[in-house]
């Protein structure tokens, strides 16, 4: 146990006094604020104008396409549709809207073109269909002498309430918060399994390269030197991300404060507005810090530690072993795809399928599967999930990683000491028979 920890020490503090773990621990969380800032700036950049040619020969849409901040629509039907046509060809205007004449409304909503060089977004067709469709129905009604300003009286505009069956309101979008909160654990949870990995199976490759693990090997055993390498890199991440948390949560605080600053120095000059403001916000906030804080926030921080051991003990035996098995970076990627799809697949079916049926039967199951049940899982626990569904995932979990770390351990105690020849499955396969 002693050379264990030992080990475990070695490669804790390898990877604690290493200069890029220095750099990258306090740039990354700059380099994701820089990002989403990035991101931001350029969603609230204006598109280029494009104009658009109307060739109305009906007559009925003179003013029904309003110019906005991306698209200006200009009146040419007095302009022959072959020059028009040729326009569009020389690039003169970015489309041409064709509408012929017609005195049947039926006729005419199958013989309106657009006509443009490039493929338009569907956002920008499906507008132009509405606003035709909207123009047509209005004269149909006209044609068939109803009273087009009572039909519109007549619409009905529903907005259901929700409500707990306790009695207490209940808000819209919060299940999108659920998943949200959910996407992002599971999310970091991928992240460090495969950072972290890689960072197990580099090292591993580099001692095995540099024919170090030669003489390690001669007083540790192989399960041993695995085993401190996942467990001593796994207390780097987890120091890492105590980092980031703390770091984060000095962030948030540092701009609360600011934020409350600025609002308390803007009421003196607005005052009203803001009153009026905070007066008709105050009650739907309120709601949502309350849903918030109802959430099994507990649950979800141990369950996420829970989860990045277990995940990232699991995984990282398939990254020391392939790391064993190889020379170099280069010949490991054939081995990667089979473990990087499992987590791909968690992710996908954590949005697709947990988003629609958090307790359904395909989201339930991958959420027990060790492969996928550290992302899965972790997007249905703001949900709720019972307690012995939790239990019994991350005993599986576990189970697994004692299985898959038996089986990496003999794949590693072989290949760890094998050079100068590229593996393969079969080869993998014989070494797990030695």
């Amino acid at each position: 146990m002693s050379k264990l920890v030992l080990i475990i020490k070695r490669e804790f503090i390898s990877k604690v006094r290493n200069k890029s773990f220095i750099v990258m621990t306090f740039l990354s969380p700059l380099l994701f604020v820089g990002i989403g800032v990035f991101v931001g700036y350029l969603s609230t950049m204006k598109a280029d104008m494009k104009t658009i040619a109307i060739h109305d020969e009906s007559g009925m849409f003179n003013n029904e396409f309003k110019n906005n901040e991306e698209y200006k629509y200009v009146n040419l039907t007095s302009v022959s549709l072959q020059t028009l046509k040729d326009s569009i060809i020389s690039e003169s205007y970015e489309g041409l809207l064709v509408i012929p004449k017609s005195e049947d409304s039926k006729v005419l909503q199958d013989k309106i073109q657009y006509i443009s060089n490039n493929s338009p977004s569907v956002m920008f067709i499906e507008d132009l269909e509405d606003i035709i469709a909207q123009k047509l129905t209005a004269a149909n009604f006209q044609k068939a002498s109803l009273d087009t300003l009572a039909i519109h009286n007549a619409k009905a505009n529903v907005s259901i309430s929700l409500a707990k069956a306790s009695g207490e309101k209940a808000l819209k979008g919060l299940n999108e918060i659920k998943i949200g909160i959910g996407g992002l654990f599971g999310y970091l949870i991928m992240m460090f399994i495969v950072i972290y990995g890689n960072m197990v199976m580099r090292s591993v490759i580099e001692e095995k390269t540099s024919r170090i693990i030669e003489i390690i090997i001669s007083s540790v055993k192989p399960f041993q030197l695995m085993m401190g390498k996942i467990i001593g890199t796994s207390l780097a991440g987890i120091l890492q991300f105590i980092i980031w948390a703390i770091l984060g949560l000095t962030a948030m605080f540092v701009m609360s404060t600011i934020f409350g600053v600025q609002m308390g120095a803007s009421s003196g000059i607005k005052e009203q507005v803001v009153h009026t403001a905070q007066t008709e916000m105050a009650g739907t906030i309120q709601l949502y810090i309350k849903e918030l804080w109802n959430l099994p926030i507990a649950t979800i921080l141990i369950s996420f530690i829970i989860y990045f051991i277990g995940g990232y003990f699991l995984y990282s035996s398939f990254y020391a072993s392939i790391g064993a098995a190889v020379d170099n970076e280069t010949d490991s990627q054939q081995f990667l795809l089979p473990i990087i799809m499992p987590l791909i697949l968690g992710v996908y079916i954590g949005f697709f399928t947990v988003m629609n049926d958090p307790h359904g039967t395909v989201a339930t199951i991958f959420s027990m599967i060790p492969l996928t049940s550290p992302i899965v899982m972790m997007m249905r626990i703001p949900f709720g999930v019972p307690w012995w569904q939790i239990v019994i995932s991350m005993t599986l979990l576990f189970t697994t990683f004692l299985g898959v770390v038996w089986f990496a351990a003999k794949i590693y105690r072989v290949g760890i000491l094998m050079y100068g020849k590229k593996p393969t499955w079969k080869e993998l396969y014989k070494w797990l028979k030695y």
